[in-house]
């Protein structure tokens, strides 16, 4: 049976554009606020070119730093987890490679943090996730002035806004990738591909990972979601009101695995996690194109999540083509080698290498994919 795609959403009206110091407050607090009700703008909001709408730029009431950043976490083992046992099978985590390395970074320590640097081997890396639009995202942090990025307490469409910690300052919306108001405007990072999925399926594919300690800052009970039902399929809302339209072709708050769009000469590609769900059997892959060139997405009901990758041979280049098994989770037609949702033949004789990740794609509710890519594709199975 062939994909079925959904018809395009219509087209959105274009949207003025102001600065920074346009932005109201909202009088809503986040529950993780490090100080309830200060709010720091910029020292200056007038010389800070914006290239953002107005009417969907918002401030939280915990301003700048309110959410605090995390550098260079302790990490510790998966197993056992004497001080971690804020963590259960079913939360979900980011994984990351770093020199090879597994890492995890669950969402109950973004949930508080939203964005965690790590510096390994050379490397500058901030893992981040916004748990008001659902998303996970990795960037490399080479040459970004200040080498660290903060939650400045901005938002666009409910979006977290970085800011580089060196001056001059730049404003960086997460699900754009890119500085879109201050000093570097246009500038994109490279991005990082992140694995997401629930702990369980990571740590059993990755005995080895280490993960983020509970000792990450005392304050915080990282079992507890200070955000409550706000991502259930039945809450639709999301929690400042600045935010276009909604797309109604799926639950605003139903979880996507995204191929953004490049640009007006091609959509984007959403694959939301029901839809995936309801193919026959525990796995799926599906093949499609994007940007010009050949992709397949790898899933799984029992790991809660998948990832994007180039089917290519990692050291020949040759394509290769893929199926869901039900005994042996994802084969490749060539060798019949065993593969991960994460990209990496677990068995046969490609065992040990990996397929290379579209670092692109990421994770997002719905309803705020939809709004940052609002002429993307819908796959429906």
């Amino acid at each position: 049976m062939g994909a079925k795609w959904s018809a395009e959403a219509p087209p959105r009206p274009p949207h003025r554009r102001w600065g920074l110091a346009g932005l109201a407050l909202l009088p809503a607090a986040l529950a993780c606020a490090e100080n309830p009700g200060e709010v720091q703008l910029p020292a200056d909001p007038r010389s800070i070119a914006c290239d953002l709408p107005a009417e969907f730029l918002a401030s939280s009431p915990v301003g700048r730093n309110g959410v605090p950043a995390l550098e260079d976490p302790e990490f510790v083992a998966a197993d056992p987890l004497p001080q971690n046992a804020y963590l259960r099978d079913d939360d979900r985590v980011l994984g990351v490679f770093l020199d090879d390395r597994p890492l995890a970074v669950p969402h109950n320590i973004l949930w508080y943090h939203e964005i965690v640097n790590l510096n390994r081997g050379g490397r500058r890396i901030a893992v981040t996730y916004c748990p008001l639009t659902g998303s996970s995202l990795g960037f490399d942090r080479a040459g970004v002035r200040g080498d660290s990025f903060g939650v400045s307490g901005f938002l666009f469409m409910n979006n977290l806004i970085m800011y580089n910690r060196g001056r001059p300052e730049s404003f960086w919306p997460q699900m754009f990738g890119e500085a879109r108001c201050g000093a570097d405007p246009g500038r994109r990072l490279a991005r990082i591909p992140l694995f997401e999925m629930s702990w369980l399926a990571w740590k059993t594919l990755y005995p080895e990972t280490r993960v983020v300690s509970s000792e990450a800052n005392i304050s915080r009970n990282y079992a507890v979601n200070p955000y409550g039902d706000y991502e259930s399929l039945g809450n639709e809302a999301f929690l400042y009101p600045n935010m276009p339209p909604p797309d109604r072709r799926r639950p605003a708050k139903e979880r996507v695995l995204g191929l953004p769009s490049a640009g007006p000469e091609e959509s984007g590609i959403a694959f939301p996690f029901l839809a995936l769900e309801e193919q026959e059997g525990s796995w799926t892959t599906v093949e499609t194109r994007w940007r010009g060139m050949r992709v397949v997405i790898f899933w799984s009901d029992r790991r809660a999540g998948g990832g994007a990758f180039r089917p290519l041979h990692p050291v020949t280049g040759e394509a290769l083509s893929f199926r869901a098994d039900p005994l042996r989770e994802i084969v490749d037609e060539a060798s019949g080698s065993q593969w991960s949702i994460a990209g990496e033949a677990i068995g046969g004789e490609m065992a040990g290498l990996r397929l290379e990740a579209v670092a692109d794609a990421h994770v997002a509710f719905w309803g705020a994919w939809a709004a940052f890519h609002p002429e993307t594709r819908l796959w429906e199975g």
